[in-house]
């Protein structure tokens, strides 16, 4: 792991594969970490020659956190967004999307393709949208467009994502059992949950960085972010948008919203897949990124 000074903030990162190939910046989820996009899925689009680069986005992992910001409160958030005002936020998707321009900066790479998924699709849709001059293709995968007339996830969804968890060092046992019911809950039938797996997971993240509030201001963060359709309607490079069938935290009407509004997008939606990536479909996505980044 190596660590960078990017627009003020420490991100981590790793790479695979030839520094000399086209490289692949893949891009985490709400309160997730770079280890979500496991080391042989890394192996994978490395395989393939490309140089592949996952990072810890700002407030995950072993980047740099906001904790000194309060915690968020939900009601009021809500209030000043209905009420048309512009809350008060550590930061937004689009000073994550500088991040991971700023990354590449500071790697010295011109041109990418932008890999993301669930809030990480939204920050690499707007990277996208917004350095077209960067972008050498778009997989988004497990997103949305934040179109608000979209169908909501069901609350019982909401809630277990919302839910103050125990802390891992105090109550371990109560930590993973929420961690782990969440994780199965949005994880889709397709597929087996394997929980052994998840736990080794949800572990490791925990050892590399514990910050509750996180979750939290990166939900802020997508909440002031808007309808993106004016943005998706931008982009020119190719694009593919993934997306599970059995996903109930975004439900498959937000995937078939975000290809619909990108210019030419590819949209595959795979049976049985929720809001996770099993190995299973380790191959069938990496054939997706590489069939969309051949196309450019």
């Amino acid at each position: 792991m190596n660590i960078l000074k990017v627009n003020g903030v420490d991100l981590a990162y790793d790479s695979f594969g030839n520094e000399n190939d086209e490289a692949i910046i893949l891009i985490a989820g709400l309160g997730t970490q770079m280890i979500r996009w496991t080391v042989p899925f890394c192996r994978i689009l490395a395989a393939r020659g490309f140089h592949v680069i996952r990072f810890d986005n700002r407030d995950a992992g072993c980047s740099s956190h906001f904790s000194h910001y309060p915690a968020l409160d939900f009601d009021a958030l809500a209030t000043a967004l209905m009420s048309g005002q512009r809350p008060d936020i550590p930061y937004t998707l689009d000073d994550m999307s500088n991040d991971a321009i700023g990354l590449l900066d500071a790697l010295s790479i011109d041109r990418a393709h932008f890999v993301g998924r669930s809030m990480g699709g939204m920050i690499a849709q707007i990277a996208a949208s917004e350095y077209p001059e960067r972008a050498l293709s778009l997989t988004s995968i497990m997103s949305s467009s934040g179109n608000p007339g979209l169908p909501q996830s069901p609350p019982d969804v909401m809630a277990m994502m919302t839910k103050p968890a125990p802390n891992p060092f105090e109550n371990e046992a109560g930590f993973l059992a929420h961690s782990l019911s969440f994780a199965k809950r949005i994880a889709g039938t397709g597929y087996p949950f394997e929980e052994d797996a998840y736990r080794a997971l949800i572990l490791e993240e925990v050892q590399r960085a514990y910050d509750p509030g996180s979750v939290g201001r990166q939900i802020a963060a997508i909440a002031v972010s808007g309808d993106r359709r004016p943005r998706l309607a931008t982009i020119k490079v190719p694009a593919l948008v993934i997306h599970g069938m059995d996903d109930p935290l975004f439900v498959p009407a937000c995937g078939e919203d975000t290809a619909s509004s990108i210019p030419g997008a590819e949209l595959m939606l795979v049976d049985g897949m929720g809001h996770d990536l099993p190995h299973q479909l380790y191959k069938v996505t990496a054939d997706g990124i590489e069939r969309t980044a051949r196309r450019n």
